[in-house]
C-alpha cells in the first residue's frame, strides 16, 4: 500500500517573521484510498462520490431539495470588478430572508485588499488561489508540497496581514489554470486545514451532476487535468466544478472558458445560462455553480446584464439559494429536504482604513501600488516575504 507521510513543517523563515505564523500545519498521513462504501464513509464528515442525492432517502422528492448555486471568482479583486461584484450581488436575497453570497479566490498581484476586507465585511467567502499565480500549467502540476505551502500558506498570512480576514474564515482553495498537481494539492489543503477544494472539473457527472464529496476514499470523479489524487484524505472535501455546454455542446469550467456563446444579446445568453441551469434544477439539483473571472464581463456589452437578469430569475424562484461551497458542505453534513439552514452567517464587522502603497517589487525592481488595510509593508509582498518586510 502507498504510504505518503507528511511530516516537515514551515518555518518562520518561510512566513517572513514568527508573528506571521498563521497556524501549524497539520500533520498527514495519507495512504492510497479504497474504494467507498456507504456502509464504511459514514456522515456528517464522509461522504462518497458516486452519491447522487444528499441523501438516499430523498429518491422521489428531488423537488424538495433546495437548489444551491455558488457563484465564484477568480484571481485578483481590483477597484474595477469590485463595482461589477455590487451590481451582481445587490438586493438578492435567499427565500430564508438572508442575502446571497458569493465567493472570491483571491491570487496577490494586483488585488486591493481593502476591497477584499470589504467583501470580506459584506459577508463573502475569501477564499485562495496562491501568491504568484504561476507562470503555466506545468509550473502547478509540477509543484512539490513545499512549493504549494509557500504559494498557499503565505497567502493566508498576506490575506490575514493586509485584508484582515479571521484565518478560521479562510476554508478554501483553488489552483491557478485548474492544474491540480496530483496528491500534493490536495495534501497541501489538508495541511493547511482548509475545509474544501474545487480545482476539479467533471464533464462525466454533469447529468445527472455531482455532489460534492470527501476524499477518504478513492474518487469516480473523471480527470480532466491530470495528474487526479489516489491518497485518502479523511474529511477534505471537493467541490467538483460540473462542467457547462456551449451553445454547439461542448464542454467548459468555467463560463469564460466556453468558446461557441450566443449573439451578444441580454435575453440570448440568459436561456443560455438558464439552459444549463436547468439541468441541475430539474434533475437531482446538485449544486449549481457559475465560475469565471470578471474579465468575461468585458467580452461583450451584455454579458454583465444578461449574468443579474438570470440572478433575479433564479432569486424569484422559492427554492434556489445562492450560497458559498462552504454554505453547501455545511448543509451535506446534515441535510434536510426544505429550508436548508437554520440561520443566517454573522456577517465580520473589521475594520479597514485603506491606505494605497507605493512599493517596490524586489523580484523585478519596479514600483507596485497596492492598497491594503491600516499600514503599509516595506516592500511590495511576494513568496518568501508575505510581509512585505526588509
Amino acid at each position: 500500500m502507498l504510504s505518503i507521510a507528511i511530516t516537515s513543517l514551515l518555518t518562520c523563515t518561510l512566513l517572513g517573521t514568527a508573528e506571521a505564523a498563521y497556524q501549524t500545519p497539520i500533520h498527514v498521513d495519507a495512504e492510497r484510498a479504497d474504494i467507498c462504501s456507504t456502509g464504511n464513509c459514514l456522515p456528517p464528515q464522509c461522504r462518497c462520490s458516486g452519491l447522487t442525492l444528499p441523501k438516499a432517502a430523498f429518491k422521489g422528492r428531488e423537488k424538495e431539495i433546495p437548489q444551491f448555486i455558488t457563484i465564484t471568482f477568480d484571481d485578483a479583486v481590483t477597484a474595477l470588478n469590485y463595482e461589477q461584484y455590487q451590481k451582481i450581488f445587490a438586493n438578492l436575497h435567499n427565500p430564508d430572508g438572508c442575502e446571497a453570497k458569493g465567493t472570491f479566490y483571491v491570487s496577490h498581484d494586483y488585488t486591493d485588499y481593502a476591497k477584499v476586507n470589504a467583501l470580506y465585511n459584506q459577508g463573502h467567502e475569501i477564499a485562495l488561489h496562491s501568491i504568484t499565480h504561476g507562470n503555466g500549467t506545468d509550473y502547478w502540476r509540477n509543484a512539490n508540497e513545499n512549493l504549494m505551502m509557500r504559494e498557499f500558506g503565505q497567502q493566508i498570512a498576506i490575506l490575514e496581514r493586509f485584508a484582515k480576514i479571521n484565518r478560521k474564515h479562510i476554508r478554501g482553495m483553488r489552483l491557478p489554470f485548474l492544474q491540480v498537481a496530483g496528491n500534493t494539492s490536495f495534501i497541501v489543503a489538508k495541511r493547511l486545514g482548509l475545509l474544501y477544494d474545487s480545482s476539479w472539473p467533471t464533464q462525466m457527472y454533469r447529468d445527472p451532476a455531482m455532489w460534492p464529496y470527501t476524499l477518504d476514499y478513492l474518487s469516480v470523479q473523471d480527470c480532466q487535468i491530470g495528474p487526479c489524487p489516489t491518497a485518502s484524505l479523511p474529511g477534505l472535501w471537493i467541490n467538483p466544478m460540473v462542467t457547462w455546454t456551449d451553445i454547439e455542446g461542448y464542454s467548459c469550467s468555467m463560463i469564460d472558458g466556453c468558446i461557441f456563446l450566443p449573439k451578444d444579446n441580454v435575453d440570448a445568453l440568459f436561456e443560455w445560462i438558464k439552459m444549463n441551469f436547468r439541468r441541475h434544477y430539474e434533475g437531482n439539483r446538485a449544486p449549481f455553480g457559475m465560475h469565471l473571472h470578471a474579465a468575461w464581463f468585458s467580452r461583450g456589452t451584455n454579458y454583465l446584464k444578461a449574468f443579474r437578469k438570470f440572478l433575479e430569475y433564479a432569486n424569484s424562484l422559492h427554492d434556489v439559494y445562492i450560497v458559498t461551497p462552504s454554505q453547501v458542505v455545511q448543509y451535506l453534513k446534515h441535510p434536510s429536504l426544505g429550508r436548508p439552514f437554520k440561520g443566517c452567517f454573522k456577517k465580520p464587522k473589521v475594520s479597514c482604513q485603506p491606505i494605497t502603497c507605493a512599493l517596490k517589487k524586489p523580484v523585478t525592481g519596479e514600483t507596485r501600488y497596492m492598497t491594503c488595510c491600516d499600514s503599509c509593508p516595506d516592500v511590495y509582498p511576494w513568496l518568501d516575504n508575505p510581509l512585505g518586510e526588509i
